[in-house]
């Protein structure tokens, strides 16, 4: 009975992240984004934990992994993809875009799949064991939902949010999908060298937290972004 209980310990948690990802996707369906960022958090929280756990009791699955990429395309995929979607049928539209209004918000769902094909290239590329190729899913939720929540007022009354909008989407499909190395906090030490991007990404989120509230969760994903693009145009000048 123990063992039963033990395998299933990660695999519980993983549905609490796609439990919490359903939620948000309801509370984005419904315009309320600070909820809907509420639930993504708490599905970024048990994702983070229900891999530890798995490693911990050493109960490591295939079902695992596939019951994860699954439950991280409702909380990282279709959740942030449904706030979108709820923004752009709600906001004021130029006029010459004015009879595309019905049509627009869909896009948003782009996002989705190409976090689908995001987590099924990651199940599958085993050069992501101490990074990453491309934007993982949950920092791009993350920096989508965050925007939206510390943006909001501004999103909501400027008529040209949709042609920023639409290309910015665009590019974090194609960030999603890139072959773009980027780095993970895992450290193999906890010593400077080595480590020195690590550490400087930490040690500069907490005042843009600290400064910035919610809004710098979106100004982090993007400094993380161009801080895994200078590592890497860097490693490729020294080749």
């Amino acid at each position: 009975m123990a063992n039963i209980i033990t395998r299933n310990i990660p695999n519980s948690i993983t549905c609490c992240n796609l439990v919490s990802g359903c939620i948000a996707t309801v509370y984005a369906f419904g315009g309320n984004y600070k909820m809907a960022l509420t639930f993504i958090v708490a599905g970024a929280v048990f994702d983070f934990f229900d891999g530890m756990s798995a490693r911990l009791l050493g109960v490591s699955s295939p079902i695992g992994r596939e019951l994860d990429s699954l439950a991280d395309n409702i909380t990282f995929g279709m959740a942030p993809s449904t706030m979108i979607f709820t923004l752009l049928s709600t906001i004021g539209y130029p006029a010459f875009l004015e009879p595309l209004r019905q049509v627009l918000p869909y896009s948003a769902f782009l996002m989705a799949a190409f976090s689908a094909l995001r987590l099924a290239k990651f199940n599958l590329d085993e050069r992501q064991t101490m990074g990453f190729i491309g934007l993982p899913t949950p920092a791009n939720a993350l920096f989508w939902a965050s925007l939206i929540v510390g943006m909001q007022s501004i999103l909501e009354h400027c008529e040209w949010t949709v042609l920023i909008v639409m290309p910015m989407m665009l590019l974090s499909c194609l960030l999603l999908t890139a072959e773009l190395p980027m780095f993970a906090l895992k450290f193999k030490h906890r010593g400077w060298k080595g480590n020195e991007v690590k550490y400087i990404f930490v040690l500069t989120c907490i005042p843009l937290l600290a400064f910035l509230g919610l809004f710098g969760l979106t100004v982090i994903i993007a400094w993380y972004v161009l801080l895994s693009m200078a590592v890497w145009l860097h490693n490729r000048k020294k080749e």
